[in-house]
């Protein structure tokens, strides 16, 4: 009997253990390709979704213009839209492998420029927002999870599921008519803002405090309740049962213990709501004329500017593809489960 197994478990002590790299790399090839599929998908269905909405854009780019049959169908060849479908979406493909966005009705301008110039006061309004929700949402989440159902815990849970249930320009609107009198209510700076670099900074900082404070409101509910429901996940595991045997103090096992464990859905969580921030904060951005993606996107449909509102959509959507690739990424770095998975 021994003598017939001996074949068998030479065979398997020959089988080469797996590859870990040729798993990292098969791991890195599928989130990458399914974002790339992802993008490629989103270009296909935006294309078609504004081509469908009712009005024609060379009537809205001429409304008020006394223009004849001859010079709208001038204009309608200028921006090919008397060409077939297929040929308008193939030209469209190709403008965009040579990052050409198209032409901008509205501005007469290069789509991409203009979206360029719209990002940076979008990123630095959600980029300022996020940072402060997700620091006071984990503080708050951390608190109220290790002295759960304590006073702390029951007003400050309540309090994040109303703001996070209330929808954000609502908030905008409530915020402008208490505090409209004591902060700027509209746009970035001031008509007479100064040059030098820290006195226009102040002035900045002065008109982002209603948008930022709006999105704080809206969004640090999430953190808290996820960080509080994966420090309560963590609670009762054996290895702080264990940092407890061995007499290290409460709050040391809260800080070393519990707490590296329990951000881990919280870390990715950051990473996925940049993207949705970017696009969440159009309607912030409506109510308080803040000069971003947001008041253009609303410019480019009062316009029905096709190019730019496309634009604006595969921005807007490849930030979010990409802020959740980098979540995988990050999980599967942090969390060795996901690795051994």
């Amino acid at each position: 009997m021994t003598d017939s197994l001996a074949p068998v478990e030479e065979s398997i002590a020959e089988v080469p253990p797996p590859s870990r790299g040729g798993g990292v790399v098969r791991y890195l090839l599928a989130k990458v390709g399914g974002a790339v599929m992802s993008v490629l998908m989103v270009v296909v269905l935006g294309f078609f979704l504004f081509r469908v909405m009712p009005g024609d854009p060379v009537s809205i780019m001429t409304r008020g213009r006394p223009v004849s049959g001859a010079q709208l169908e001038a204009l309608r060849a200028q921006h090919g839209f008397d060409k077939p479908l297929l040929v308008q979406f193939w030209n469209y493909l190709v403008g965009l492998v040579h990052g050409d966005f198209g032409q901008s009705y509205a501005f007469n301008a290069p789509a991409g420029v203009i979206i360029g110039e719209r990002l940076g006061p979008t990123l630095l309004l959600t980029g300022t927002a996020t940072v402060l929700a997700a620091a006071l949402g984990l503080w708050l989440g951390a608190k109220t999870g290790w002295h759960r159902n304590g006073p702390l815990d029951r007003g400050s849970s309540g309090v994040a599921l109303v703001f996070w249930s209330i929808p954000p320009w609502w908030l905008g609107v409530v915020l402008l008519m208490i505090a409209g009198g004591v902060f700027p209510t509209g746009g970035m700076q001031s008509p007479d803002s100064p040059a030098a670099f820290f006195p226009h900074a102040l002035d900045v900082a002065h008109h982002m405090v209603l948008p930022v404070f709006t999105l704080v409101l809206a969004l640090y509910g999430q953190y808290q309740l996820v960080m509080r429901a994966s420090l309560l996940e963590e609670m009762n595991s054996d290895y702080l049962t264990t940092a407890r045997a061995k007499g290290l103090r409460d709050d040391l096992v809260r800080r070393r213990h519990a707490l590296p464990n329990a951000l881990l859905p919280t870390a990715t969580l950051v990473f996925l709501h940049l993207g949705m921030v970017v696009s969440g904060a159009i309607t912030v951005e409506a109510v308080y004329s803040w000069p971003g993606l947001g008041q253009l996107t609303a410019e480019a449909l009062a316009s029905k500017d096709l190019p730019l509102l496309q634009g604006i959509f595969i921005v807007l959507v490849i930030a979010v593809v990409v802020m959740n690739l980098f979540a995988d990424l990050l999980l599967r770095v942090l969390d060795p489960r996901v690795r051994a998975s």
